[in-house]
Parts: C-alpha cells; sequence; structure tokens
C-alpha cells in the first residue's frame, strides 16, 4: 500500500524539493518489462543495477536518470549541476564490452535502450536525451584528484567505464533481489513515512558507514546524537569496497546484535543503504550527506575519517569540504566528530575536543585495526568493540586468519599495535612509566599484540579504579563502605615504623660524632639521616579511622531541624 507523503508539513525536504519515483507501477510492470524486451538492450553489471535503483527510487534525487553532457561537465568541475544545485559526484553511464558498444553505435536521441542483468531480464528502460565522449583521465583528475591507477576510484573508472556516456531519465522495471537483507530494505518512501507519519519524530540524525563493524567509536557518536535528536537512522553499506573487509552479512549482524542490547529500540532505525562505492573521498562525504537527506534525516553525522581512501586525502578533509557549502545550500544540518578513543583516566569515550589526557592512557578505536586483531583470533577489548559486535565480525572478516608465511595479516603487526595502543611503544603498561628505550616498530611480534591486548583487558579499568579509591579513602567519613582489614593493616604499618623510630632515636643518642670503624658503626650524622627517612615514611602512611577526627568533619552552623524548615 502507497502512503501519502507530506512534504510541507515535514522537518525536513528531498534535495532539490522532489522526491523521485521512477519505478513502473506494479500494473504496468509485465507489460513495460514485454515492451522492454522489444528494444535494443545493453548488458548492465551489478554495480550499474544498484545505482539505477538508487536513482528510480529517490536516494539520488533529484537526478531522474544518467547524467547529460552539461550536467556532468558542471559536475565534475564545479560540485553542482548545471542549474547550481549541490551535487558532489558525477552519475555516468559507459557501458563497456564488445556487444554492448556496437548497440550503442546505433543508438540516438530520442531512443529507449532496454538495461538488462546477467540474466538476460531487463531491469529498466533508459530514454535517451545525451550521448557524448567520456574522457576517462578527466573524470579521475577532477573527481580524485589523481590520475594514479592505485587509487580504487581511478581504477574503477578504468575497469569498468567505457569511451562514450549515455544520457536520460531511468524507470524502474525489477529491483534487485538484497537477499539476506531484503526483509531489512527501506527505501526512501518507507522512511519518510516511518519517521513523520508513524513516529512523529521532529528530528532524525543519518549514519552511514562501510567496511567496519558496529564500534565503540560509532556508539559514542550515535549517543551523542541520540541526546538531543528524536530518531536515529543507521545505514551499514552492504556493498564491499574490498575483499579483506568484514563481509556486509556479518557488518549488518554486528549491528543488529548490539542494537538490540544496547540502543533505545523505538528511536533507533537499522536500514541496510545499497550503494555503489565511488570512492570520491571528500566529496562522497557529501554525497552520503544527501542520500541521509533524501531518506528524510535532518541531521548528518560524519567521522573523522569518513569515505576516506588510504593516504590521498587529508586527515580530516571530510570535514573541510564542507566549508565549501552554505547549511543552508546542503539542507541538512551536520555534525561533525573528531576521532574517537577510550582514556583510561577519564574512564569513557572522548575525542582530543572533549579529553586532555595523552597517549599513555589512550586505547585508539581504528577500523583498521580491529579487522586485523580478528585476522590474529584476538577479540579487541570491550571498550573498542563490544563482544557482540565481535561476535559477528570475528567470523566475517576476510581474510580469516594469519598469513602462514609471515604470522602477518594484511598489514604487519607493528601497525596493529601502533593503531590501537598508541602508549606501547614508549610506556611500560597503560599509564605507566616510560620506557628506558622505547620499542622499535621492526622488532614487535604477536606476542607484543598479545601482550598489549591482555594489559588492555586487565587493567583499563584500574587506573580510574585507584583514582577514586585514593579519594574515598579520604573524602568518606562514613567508614562503613571501607574494608576493616585496610585500617588494621595502617595500624599495624604505623605502629611497627613507630617501633622503628623510637629505636633510631634511641640510637642517635647512643650515637659518637665520629666511629673508630666506619663499616661496623655509624656516626651521628648518618643516624639522623636514617632516622629523617623513617620519619618521612611515617608521614606517608595513611592513618587508620580516627572516629573523632572524622566527627570533627561533621557540624553545621544551625539546628538540623532549621535546615528541613522546621523553624
Amino acid at each position: 500500500m502507497e502512503h501519502t507523503l507530506h512534504f510541507e508539513r515535514y522537518p525536513q525536504q528531498p534535495h532539490g524539493g522532489k522526491l523521485i519515483q521512477r519505478v513502473v507501477a506494479e500494473e504496468q510492470r509485465e507489460a513495460e518489462i514485454a515492451r522492454a524486451r522489444t528494444l535494443p538492450n545493453i548488458r548492465v553489471d551489478l554495480e550499474a543495477a544498484i545505482t539505477i535503483e538508487m536513482i528510480t527510487t529517490g536516494v539520488l534525487s533529484p537526478n531522474e536518470g544518467f547524467m547529460n553532457q552539461d550536467d556532468y561537465r558542471s559536475v565534475l568541475k564545479t560540485g553542482r549541476l548545471a542549474n547550481g544545485l549541490i551535487w558532489p559526484v558525477p552519475l555516468s553511464f559507459a557501458p563497456i564490452g564488445e556487444r554492448n558498444q556496437q548497440t550503442i553505435k546505433n543508438l540516438s536521441v530520442g531512443d529507449e535502450v532496454a538495461l538488462t542483468d546477467h540474466n538476460n531480464d531487463p531491469i529498466a528502460i533508459l530514454a535517451i536525451e545525451d550521448i557524448f565522449d567520456y574522457d576517462k583521465q578527466e573524470r579521475a583528475q577532477q573527481l580524485f584528484g589523481t590520475t594514479d591507477r592505485n587509487h580504487p576510484g581511478v581504477d574503477s573508472v578504468h575497469r569498468r567505464m567505457g569511451d562514450v556516456s549515455l544520457g536520460g531519465k531511468l524507470s524502474l522495471l525489477q529491483r534487485v533481489d538484497w537477499g539476506p537483507f531484503e526483509k531489512l530494505r527501506r527505501e526512501p518512501k518507507d522512511t519518510w513515512q516511518l519517521f513523520y507519519e508513524q513516529r512523529k519524530f521532529n528530528s532524525v540524525a543519518g549514519f552511514i558507514t562501510g567496511a567496519n563493524p558496529l564500534h565503540r567509536g560509532h556508539e559514542y557518536i550515535h549517543r551523542n546524537a541520540l541526546e538531543g535528536i528524536d530518531g536515529l537512522l543507521l545505514q551499514p553499506l552492504v556493498e564491499m569496497a574490498k575483499r579483506e573487509y568484514v563481509r556486509h552479512e556479518y557488518r549488518m549482524l554486528a549491528y543488529r546484535n548490539v542494537l538490540d542490547t544496547y540502543y533505545p529500540k523505538d528511536r533507533s532505525i537499522l536500514s541496510p543503504l545499497r550503494v555503489t562505492y565511488i570512492f570520491a573521498g571528500p566529496r562522497e562525504t557529501i554525497l552520503h550527506a544527501l542520500i541521509m537527506k533524501n531518506y528524510g534525516c535532518t541531521h548528518a553525522l560524519i567521522g573523522r575519517d569518513h569515505a576516506g581512501i588510504g593516504s590521498y586525502y587529508d586527515k580530516y578533509a571530510s570535514h573541510s569540504i564542507f566549508d565549501e557549502f552554505s547549511p543552508e545550500e546542503m539542507g541538512i544540518e551536520v555534525r561533525l566528530f573528531h576521532e574517537v578513543f577510550y582514556c583510561t583516566r577519564c574512564a569513557n569515550h572522548a575525542t582530543s575536543q572533549t579529553c586532555p589526557h595523552d597517549e599513555r592512557y589512550r586505547l585508539n578505536i581504528s577500523g583498521t585495526g580491529i579487522r586485523e586483531m580478528l585476522r590474529h583470533g584476538i577479540m579487541p577489548p570491550k571498550e573498542v568493540v563490544r563482544p557482540e559486535s565481535a561476535l559477528a565480525a570475528m567470523q566475517g572478516v576476510q581474510p580469516k586468519g594469519i598469513c602462514p608465511d609471515d604470522g602477518h595479516g594484511t598489514l604487519p603487526v607493528a601497525k596493529v599495535i601502533q593503531s590501537m595502543f598508541p602508549y606501547y611503544l614508549h610506556y611500560t603498561r597503560l599509564g605507566g612509566a616510560p620506557r628506558t628505550t622505547p620499542l622499535k616498530p621492526e622488532d614487535l611480534s604477536i606476542r607484543d599484540l598479545e601482550l598489549a591486548n591482555h594489559d588492555a583487558r586487565t587493567h583499563s579499568q584500574d587506573i580510574y579504579h585507584g583514582v577514586y579509591a585514593e579519594y574515598a579513602a579520604v573524602v568518606d567519613h562514613n567508614r562503613n563502605l571501607h574494608p576493616r582489614w585496610l585500617d588494621e593493616a595502617r595500624g599495624n604499618l604505623r605502629a611497627q615504623q613507630e617501633r622503628i623510630i623510637n629505636d633510631l632515636e634511641e640510637k642517635l643518642r647512643q650515637s659518637q660524632d665520629e666511629t673508630s670503624d666506619e663499616f661496623m658503626y655509624q656516626d651521628k650524622a648518618e643516624v639522623e639521616r636514617e632516622l629523617e627517612s623513617a620519619l618521612r615514611l611515617l608521614a606517608d602512611i595513611p592513618s587508620p579511622t580516627d572516629t573523632a577526627a572524622l566527627n570533627e568533619r561533621i557540624w553545621n552552623v544551625l539546628p538540623y531541624k532549621r535546615y528541613r524548615g522546621a523553624d
């Protein structure tokens, strides 16, 4: 059943003001599929099929199809459509393959062409409005800032794109089956209805995430948003950018495991986002913000390295790119988050914006490091990944296990340790003393990874607990929470040390200014130093409970009944 959407009364609007719907109506579908079989056809791969579905279901509104030349060149050069509307990445269709190339040669503007899947079944019809040359080098340089084939986006252009691009409106005939995610599928028309008609939200924050299972850095961002925003739309991408990531089925299961236990169910909505990776770095971050907007989100949550690609872009390029567009133009409130870590001194998750402590106390939350630990068969500390998330992620990480030739995963052990445990090279333990000689990365082994992880598992809570215990020992004048054996030990300590001091005082009285044998006897100056040291030690010993002294802390200016208002 289709629901009417009332954008005029919602707190958000689709990008460009219109939510595109170019899905052929059910009652017309069979006839249109039959007609499509009579048209020239172009075979498309799964990535193109997903893009077609995104366009026709409104995910990429206001685009109604593949871009004509004017829009394509404008987007490449300015990050805007020809009409000036923000749009960061081109939507182009330049098929490869000898058979497809032959079909394209016979097409003209005004023609229709059927787009077919691997079974040769029509999935969409493209009404051609433009045919133009497609320059791969230009696209790479303008979009990615490089023509280096090692960049995955550049490589994809050369592998997947031909030399002629077709522009025009699309009509979707058949959706791609999402397999295990089909039961969780939500299109924009569904989320607008859910947010604003069913749950009556006034605000929704969107969060799109890719290669990693849900970790505590993600959770920090989500909880921060839920403090002031009605709803949270979590959209893990269900396509893989690289084979060595955690497979998307398991990432989705990791999310479901954690959400079941730790998130408010009526305010947290999990919906897989099937989207093709563009590898466009900062530009892809803008695209994701607009996708969230088209799903009805009023806020976009952006982490430190959202859509980052290795070292091709600055660490915070996904933040600074938003400086190029005004909030009014974006039409969605963007919330930027710095890198999240766990500070054992603060005893909570934090960022450099909120925590003053240095790396001696930190456990970093690195998606790459998490994946590598899983490959090594080690569950990361609970401050980094919830065990419910690790359960699924450990089974889905690719490749499983480590290389039998060198004992490493996809990265050397040293890089894993440095990414997760920044203190390890320079400090003996979490919050510990500096190493006499810092460790060298090239000397680190799997044993070091085990030791660092054991340290974090065992002692990450000890630092703040120890600080708290010291304060409690001084602050509590209700001593019922304190173990009696500590008072007994303190009493014994003081009594024993006082006995030592008494004997030293006696020895001092008998000592001579000079001794006949400095190896056998002590002169007065040496005994005085011994006594001074013993007195300092006595001063450092905590005092046992003194009820009278504790009672002196309790006093009031007025009788107690006056504070209760009983004058």
